[in-house]
């Protein structure tokens, strides 16, 4: 009887328990506006990150709810931010093109090592040991973490260090979000130069660490005629709102240290 006993209660509690969690669904539910599975639908469900939001279903959320830009989606680019203007009944707007830069020229060859680093091949990881084995504290360390974390296949490393291809980036940033040293930029100014060096050192310094680092000798800064570039804290860097993408600080610059974005990948 015992036994009889316990199984008919605990059908009667999975019975009540069912009962309850129906009613909780039926009552409790929250209805989900219909766009926001629509341009859910318009994204190249690649959640990479890149509109800011933790993925596309967040970002499909946010444009319905919080009324964030329809043309945040790097991977989409135009087409998608079409698709999800017309399901808003909006204006896409122009998406501007943006891709990565490894703000280094720090390849074998061109910058010293401090020590042969013979650990797990992350730069992470190998930069927890004296900043890498690098001689430059800002430069490139050259194992990778960034092309594991492209999805597109858009980075690879060459001569020991990180190039992207501008023409597989979509933008996304996490490459950027990767790189321990933090020296990947998002550029989107196809017309105007890029300084190619992140390194904060005195000039004398970068010389003996580098051969292709910025050394402030601020020529670029003299004689830029927008005054759009300016050296801060050692190392040049440009003022895009005020740059016209003349190259005189580009001819100017003794390192060869600033190119325009069609002479670095």
């Amino acid at each position: 009887m015992s036994i009889a006993f316990a199984i008919i209660l605990v059908t009667i509690v999975g019975i009540l328990g069912a009962v309850i969690l129906v009613l909780a669904a039926k009552y409790m539910h929250v209805e989900e506006d219909p766009r926001v599975a629509e341009i859910t639908a318009c994204l190249p469900g690649a959640n990479c990150g890149g509109c800011g939001y933790a993925g596309c279903a967040d970002y499909a959320k946010a444009v319905v709810e919080s009324g964030a830009p329809v043309n945040k989606c790097a991977v989409g680019g135009a087409a998608c931010a079409a698709q999800i203007a017309a399901v808003m009944g909006v204006e896409a707007g122009a998406s501007v093109k943006t891709w990565a830069v490894v703000a280094c020229q720090g390849e074998e060859g061109v910058c010293k090592s401090k020590f042969e680093y013979q650990g797990m091949s992350s730069c992470a990881a190998a930069a927890q040991l004296f900043g890498g084995p690098s001689a430059c504290a800002f430069g490139c360390i050259g194992l990778g973490d960034c092309v594991k974390a492209c999805q597109f296949g858009a980075i690879e490393v060459v001569n020991g260090k990180a190039r992207v291809n501008a023409d597989k980036c979509v933008g996304c940033g996490a490459c950027k979000a990767a790189c321990p040293k933090k020296i990947i930029w998002m550029h989107s100014e196809p017309k105007k130069p890029v300084v190619m060096c992140a390194n904060h050192e005195l000039g004398a310094k970068v010389i003996k660490e580098c051969t292709a680092g910025c050394i402030a000798c601020r020529l670029c800064e003299k004689n830029c005629p927008e005054e759009a570039i300016k050296v801060v804290g050692n190392v040049a860097r440009i003022d895009y709102a005020k740059c016209t993408g003349c190259g005189t600080c580009i001819e100017k610059c003794p390192k060869k240290v600033i190119k325009m974005p069609a002479d670095i990948h």
